[in-house]
């Protein structure tokens, strides 16, 4: 079994509620979720919006391959109603949108991947103090 750290967040509709779901089928389709950070409100990261948003880590134990990881959050993501896809602008930036829900996959024990749809560890998540707290809450010590 894999130890594996996953960020939440979300901005449309109920936020709690939506954070709530997603660790609920991360629990049933993913593995156990064997710790879970408080959820912290931040402003939008890499874009402007109006709405805050509500974010989380959990930590996992999984036996599904990270490829198999990605595709099963991936569903849980549009099973929550995520219709907005992260685009890229010309230039290759990301080109953000508020959602109802977000799963990145942070940490996926000490392996590191680099794929072109999947690098792990996250390589933005040392920027985002929205992923780093929370995820310095649920590391063991």
């Amino acid at each position: 079994m894999a130890t594996v750290y996953l960020s939440l967040g979300s901005n449309l509709g109920n936020r709690y509620r939506n954070l709530r779901a997603a660790i609920k089928k991360i629990n049933e389709l993913v593995g156990v979720v064997e710790r879970q950070s408080a959820f912290l409100e931040t402003e939008p990261w890499g874009y402007a919006s109006r709405r805050r948003y509500l974010n989380a880590c959990i930590r996992v134990k999984t036996s599904l391959t990270p490829r198999r990881l990605l595709e099963v959050t991936q569903q849980i993501e549009r099973d929550l109603g995520r219709t907005a896809k992260t685009t890229r602008t010309a230039n290759g930036t990301p080109n953000y949108a508020d959602r109802t829900i977000d799963i990145d996959i942070l940490l996926y024990d000490q392996l590191r991947v680099d794929e072109p749809d999947l690098k792990i560890p996250h390589p933005l998540m040392h920027e985002r103090q929205f992923v780093m707290q929370p995820l310095k809450e649920i590391m063991e010590e």
